[in-house]
């Protein structure tokens, strides 16, 4: 048959050969978040020492009408952790789109105020491994293995509040069926309580009136500041009654 010769085929630079089919490149995913519900150790926060830390999912932490004052929105619900554990900046983000799209559709855009108790602070770790062939002669096993941040998550304690909604009295229960369905972007078990106090304020409601009636709350944005009957007597009667009283006092 003669001689052999050896055939070659070179395509352009900028084109692929079309008998090839395309690489796919593979990502892994996300860890599940029960990879981190625990604490362990001490809190790690991002500080000039770790660096390179993920920004937190969850970037707003009041949605509605926050700068309402607290008048305006009497009534109170709370989201309650029931468990010691952490929780992720991407379940405080879902838990906050969830509750705020509840609120919007079934209680009126102008309704209420979400606010987001916890910050994501303490910095998840994740030691990484190479999981294709030949990875044995590359990875390192347990040396040197103190993981590189891979996200943010809070720490939380049993009794502490995840997410408060401040509403109208008439749409509360509209507010309790927002947090239960958030309750469900969280790990663990929490709770919803109506609160009997003022909105966001520390006062029950009865003497939050009473109080307010006399003048001894100075409001406070979303919130009140109470005036004790300690200090100088005209923090409570205003100064202009303060130097007539003085003056009578004189004169007599």
């Amino acid at each position: 048959f003669g001689s052999r010769k050896r055939l070659s085929f070179a395509a352009p630079s900028n084109t692929f050969l079309p008998f090839l089919p395309p690489l796919k490149v593979i990502t892994m995913g996300r860890r599940p978040a029960r990879c981190y519900r625990y604490a362990h150790g001490k809190p790690y926060p991002k500080s000039k020492y770790c660096r390179g830390v993920p920004d937190p999912k969850i970037r707003i932490f009041d949605c509605g009408k926050k700068k309402l004052p607290c008048d305006e929105f009497p009534a109170a619900a709370h989201m309650v952790c029931d468990e010691n554990q952490q929780v992720t900046s991407e379940c405080l983000e879902a838990a906050r789109i969830a509750t705020n799209k509840f609120m919007v559709t079934n209680a009126g855009r102008d309704f209420f105020h979400i606010r987001m108790r916890p910050h994501p602070y303490h910095v998840l770790r994740i030691n990484k491994t190479l999981s294709c062939a030949g990875a044995d002669r590359l990875s390192t096993g347990m040396r040197g293995a103190f993981g590189k941040p891979y996200g943010t998550a809070a720490r939380v304690k049993i009794g502490q509040v995840l997410i408060s909604i401040r509403t109208k009295d008439e749409k509360v229960q509209i507010a309790a069926e927002a947090l239960r369905r958030a309750k469900f972007k969280f790990a663990g078990r929490q709770k919803v309580h109506i609160s009997s106090k003022m909105g966001f304020t520390k006062f029950q409601k009865e003497d939050y009136n009473k109080w307010k009636a006399s003048g001894r709350l100075i409001p406070d944005g979303i919130s009140v500041q109470w005036l004790s009957s300690r200090g100088p007597l005209y923090r409570l009667v205003g100064r202009q009654a303060y130097k007539e009283v003085c003056e009578q006092l004189d004169e007599d």
